[in-house]
């Protein structure tokens, strides 16, 4: 039985488009997106504890222990084991962000998947991806997708998956320096939420181009900074926001293309 887990990957998601095609009467939006998994994100390391504790080893700044996904994971996930009859187990969990914090980039909730992943296998309590993804959509909408182990087209809420092959790029992102909250952007007034649903196969015929990000007007209108970051970022290529912000990106066909663009992007 393993008793540590080092430099567990939380990998950042970009949404190549975000559609909006209605609300239901709970209040939660209905989706069509692809998420896009990129190579670069937080990185987790975990310890196996025989007390049943959990603790964050390492403090995140703005979030208290409670509402830290990770945190939450590990007790879900403790939670339902219990419940099966397993002994109970702990675990200290430590955590290098390196994404942004309200950036549009997945990254809480990519760092409770990895959370339900790796203490899935340091407890060996052998639930099934299905049953992680289950408990994922219990934390929140993309944490099922972070489960899924591949790049996905996206419906409901986000927890309806398909596997999607997507072009291989390089993409730059440009993080404009704000943090935006996904129920400010959610909840606008001005949000329209009648996009036209779409079919997988609209997206692969032209996934370099196709779709926009709904919320990205909303988004831009309230913070300038998001507006000039894909204005500037426009004169390259096909820019746009992922998520409800406030990261910018922009796919290259190699990676000579992404870096003589990133060596001009303003302070």
């Amino acid at each position: 039985m393993p008793i540590i887990l080092n430099d567990c990957p939380a990998p950042a998601k970009l949404n190549l488009f975000l559609h909006v095609v209605g609300r239901r009467a709970d209040g939660y939006h209905l989706l069509q997106t692809v998420f896009q998994l990129l190579d670069h994100g937080d990185l987790l390391h975990f310890e196996r504890r025989v007390d049943g504790v959990i603790h964050r080893a390492t403090a995140l700044a703005g979030v208290p222990e409670e509402s830290d996904l990770c945190v939450r994971a590990a007790r879900l996930l403790q939670a339902s084991a219990v419940a099966r009859g397993w002994p109970v187990a702990g675990a200290n969990i430590a955590l290098d962000k390196r994404l942004p914090q309200g950036g549009g980039l997945g990254g809480g909730s990519s760092d409770a998947a990895t959370t339900l992943i790796a203490l899935n296998r340091l407890w060996e309590t052998d639930f099934s991806r299905a049953e992680l993804m289950a408990l994922g959509l219990q934390l929140g909408a993309d944490v099922p997708f972070f489960l899924c182990g591949g790049n996905a087209f996206a419906e409901g809420v986000g927890e309806a998956l398909q596997v999607l092959e997507t072009p291989a790029r390089w993409f730059v992102v440009i993080e404009p320096g704000v943090a935006i909250p996904t129920a400010a952007i959610f909840g606008a007034t001005e949000l329209t939420r009648d996009s036209k649903p779409v079919k997988i196969t609209d997206f692969s015929r032209s996934p370099e181009s196709f779709g926009k990000n709904d919320l990205q007007v909303v988004a831009s209108q309230r913070f300038p900074v998001v507006a000039e970051a894909i204005q500037w970022l426009s004169a390259h290529g096909n820019a746009r926001m992922t998520g409800s912000g406030a990261c910018v990106f922009c796919p290259f066909a190699d990676e000579s293309q992404a870096d003589q663009v990133l060596r001009q992007v303003p302070p």
